[in-house]
């Protein structure tokens, strides 16, 4: 074998000839020289660039983020015993204690000793319960005579057991008052069950009232009583998201009117928040499930609560007057333009909700709610994915009584579903006409889709609007995976949001939660079952930016051009900025290409005395484009950390084909 070393000015060929079996195979590897501009700094990053959406799709909310374990906890499903089995004498009645929530059952002795009275809740996808942990039994209940008592005996099964009893716990409860009272009592597992069921049993012949049973772990997120799931946010919160979006896209729009999501609907007591049907319930027939409703105990209020523990700005999303116009066509599916006055005070009273002192109405409710501080609120967006002038026309009226009475708070309007073409240039057109502060564009795009963006921002108006790129997932050839390779096209493309992150202000990608046995729509970013969760290849690459997004813009080039991607760029994209807090400039790079790739990286305009110090190389990569983490596999593709060999003021480095590379420099 003969190795010929030929270098030349900015490029090293590297040749392999083997010779023994009368054949050469040469392998090329071009040095990719990348200028990092690190003397005049750039935009100012946003702290809102990298945030999180979320949108009640996919059993997100109920049997997701939301930690309540019964289904149908208060028997307001159109068929008021979905989710339960009934046994023995039992009875729907509808004059209950709470208004919006009027229907309770009534458990009767059976005249039988040997038939037993109760019920049995089948949870979401069953009930996931944990051995050594603790979980919270509540009940509003009632006896109907006075002077008597009542008992019921409360239990936590594996129905499908093979073993002696079915039994994995067994607590007993006093019901003593005619009058309505929440009782509750604390299951206290010793077994591990994915898919157990809750079980109440009448006992005695003292006949009972039941209403709103509820099931929740006590380590929940900061141990709220009605609580999130711990694992879940903890995946949130250690994005660091700079702004979170609820409470999602298309539910704001609702099938229909009726449907849609009222904010109002979903604060105060959360027994007395009524059911909403969701959205997602009637989409889509191959993936179907006729028990999707929302019971509002994830409201905005929590989502606002959310919003502050997690260190990002609440971006509210408020319904326009129109409801989804896919789904519906017509003129009277709409709110009509004189009759919109009631939305938009829905816009005034939740700016007062969440921000407004305690002495006005709805600041009051916030306060009595138990956060008498302002949410500072500072963004409202005003309809999802709406298009044409039945949008505009609705939207501009929210504007001005906005701006009349709340002139700081930023207000975001849409783009439509589309991410180019006659309806989004005349939306954007709209947009500056109507004086929005940012406009939410959506991109649910193939692999090349996404490869051809890299200059997508370069040519935008920066006196206009601002973006917020609020809905996007690159979705893959064939089935829509989770992907490392869908993923790899995302960190691609996102170099150009960070390039451009003068007019991107913000950008999430969407959805964000999946349950592996209620889903509808993919990719998503987080995936979980009733015990576990893991994060995506999509997570990660979200991770990676958000975590060193910098805090200004520096320009990046490669012969003397921005690193988009382009033919002659070798499949490279690339992006820079500084962190003026940590004093580190921060290189990303992804190579789409199949081989790897020499880079040196010189850093110019630092002055004469100075030098890098140090360096870190994060790298996400995978030889298989199409794995996947897992439920099995949660750490299959994880970011890699490492220590970078730096020069005095470069690195030289080779990235791997199919790799997101993020070199953090030192100064």
């Amino acid at each position: 074998m003969r190795l010929i070393l030929i270098i030349m000015k900015k490029t090293t060929v590297l040749i392999f000839l083997i010779s023994l079996f009368g054949f050469a195979m040469p392998l090329f590897a071009q040095t990719n020289e990348m200028i990092v501009h690190a003397k005049n700094i750039g935009a100012v990053i946003q702290p809102t660039m990298y945030g999180l959406f979320f949108e009640d799709v996919n059993f997100a909310a109920d049997g997701g983020l939301y930690a309540e374990m019964i289904k149908n906890r208060s028997f307001e499903y159109p068929q008021h015993l979905q989710g339960w089995k009934s046994f023995g004498k039992v009875n729907i009645l509808d004059d209950g204690p709470f208004d919006k929530n009027p229907y309770y059952v009534r458990l009767s002795d059976s005249g039988h000793e040997h038939k037993h009275s109760g019920l049995e809740n089948e949870g979401f996808f069953g009930i996931g319960i944990k051995g050594g942990e603790t979980y919270r039994f509540s009940v509003w209940a009632r006896v109907l005579e006075k002077s008597k008592v009542a008992k019921i005996r409360i239990e936590l099964v594996n129905p499908k057991s093979m073993e002696e009893t079915q039994v994995i716990e067994t607590q007993h409860l006093t019901i003593d008052s005619e009058e309505w009272k929440k009782y509750q009592v604390l299951l206290n597992p010793k077994k591990t069950n994915s898919k157990a069921v809750l079980r109440i049993f009448l006992e005695g012949k003292q006949t009972v009232d039941l209403e709103h049973i509820s099931l929740f772990p006590i380590d929940t997120w900061k141990g709220r009583e009605n609580g999130l799931r711990k694992d879940l946010v903890q995946l949130l919160a250690d994005l660091k998201p700079g702004v979170f979006r609820f409470p999602g896209g298309c539910i704001v729009e609702g099938t229909d009117l009726k449907t849609r999501y009222n904010w109002k609907n979903s604060i105060g007591l959360v027994e007395n928040r009524p059911l909403n049907e969701s959205r997602w319930q009637y989409t889509f027939t191959h993936r179907f499930f006729p028990d999707y409703y929302q019971s509002y105990g994830l409201g905005f209020y929590d989502f606002f609560l959310l919003s502050e523990d997690i260190g990002a700005e609440p971006l509210p999303v408020l319904n326009c007057g129109l409801s989804c116009q896919f789904q519906n066509k017509k003129e009277q599916d709409y709110v009509s333009l004189d009759s919109l006055d009631a939305y938009i005070q829905d816009a005034l009273d939740l700016i007062e909700f969440a921000n407004g002192p305690i002495t006005t109405k709805w600041g009051k409710i916030r306060a009595e709610m138990g956060h008498p501080e302002s949410f500072n609120m500072k963004f409202i967006g005003i309809g999802n994915e709406q298009w044409g002038s039945a949008y505009t026309t609705r939207l501009e009226p929210f504007i001005k009584a906005i701006r009349d009475v709340y002139p700081d708070i930023k207000i975001i309007g849409g783009s439509g579903p589309n991410s180019e073409g006659e309806q989004f240039n005349y939306l954007w057109s709209e947009m500056k006409r109507l004086g929005v502060d940012l406009v939410d564009e959506h991109f649910y795009r193939s692999e090349s889709w996404f490869l051809s963006q890299g200059t997508r921002y370069d040519s935008y108006d920066r006196k206009g609007p601002k973006v917020f790129a609020g809905e996007y997932a690159c979705h893959g050839k064939g089935k829509k995976w989770n992907h490392f390779n869908a993923a790899l096209h995302e960190a691609a493309f996102m170099t150009m949001l960070e390039r451009n992150a003068d007019i991107v202000h913000m950008a999430s990608y969407a959805p964000l939660f999946a349950h592996v046995e209620g889903w509808q729509w993919r990719p998503d970013m987080i995936w979980f079952d009733n015990m576990n969760s893991f994060g995506t290849s999509s997570y990660y690459v979200q991770k990676l930016y958000a975590l060193n997004k910098g805090t200004h813009v520096l320009k990046l080039t490669m012969n003397g051009d921005l690193v988009t991607g382009t033919k002659e760029q070798n499949g490279l994209f690339a992006s820079a900025v500084f962190d003026e807090n940590k004093n580190t400039i921060i290189v990303k790079v992804v190579n789409i290409s199949s081989i790897p790739q020499l880079l040196s990286i010189k850093i110019e305009g630092m002055k004469k005395n100075d030098m890098l110090k140090g360096g870190r190389l994060l790298l996400l990569k995978t030889d298989d484009l199409i794995k996947e983490n897992s439920l099995e596999n949660p750490f299959e593709i994880v970011p890699e950390e490492s220590e970078l060999k730096v020069e005095r003021k470069g690195v030289n480095v080779t990235i791997p084909p199919h790799a997101f590379a993020v070199y953090i420099l030192q100064k």
